[in-house]
């Protein structure tokens, strides 16, 4: 089992009853609409230890915009994989990338995440071919939703991104 995040099969019935609100289309329209509004400000002011998803591993990816250059930051759910950190840009299966994923790409040598109150200058990269595929896998055991959410994006690839401390 990869540190960070319990396996499908070790998921409590909250974890269970949890990640099957969030496949909804009104759990994701509320996970990425309303509940980062409220994890900007609730992972900072608990270093990390409280985030509206309870019990799953939360970040806060710290990006600049891709054309305002202004700071901004997104809460993300993240699996671990050895050193890095692992995220989805599922938007919870809209049909387009979230805005962190442009601003990432923008301006990738200013990403920061802040994980259990440390801020981590990381280097982005996403995951292609085999190693997309076994990362595909791995998230999905963190939360299953993820298979919907690509359903969901139609012929939009979800892109699958590692963040590698520097």
């Amino acid at each position: 089992m990869q540190q960070g995040f319990r396996a499908q099969r070790d998921k409590t019935p909250f974890d269970k009853l949890a990640q099957a609100f969030a496949r909804t289309q009104l759990g994701g329209w509320l996970f990425v609409n309303v509940f980062p509004v409220i994890d900007r400000r609730l992972i900072p002011l608990t270093s990390g230890r409280l985030a509206v998803a309870v019990g799953q591993p939360m970040l806060l990816l710290h990006t600049r915009g891709a054309r305002s250059g202004q700071p901004r930051s997104t809460p993300l759910l993240y699996t671990r994989h050895g050193r890095e950190y692992v995220v989805v840009a599922s938007k919870a299966g809209a049909d387009h990338h979230p805005a962190w994923y442009y601003n990432m790409r923008a301006h990738p040598g200013a990403v920061t995440i802040e994980v259990g109150g440390r801020h981590i200058p990381v280097r982005p990269r996403e995951a292609e071919g085999p190693e997309r595929e076994e990362l595909w896998r791995l998230v999905n055991d963190n939360y299953n939703g993820y298979q919907v959410y690509q359903q969901r994006a139609g012929q939009r690839i979800i892109p699958v991104v590692l963040l590698e401390p520097a």
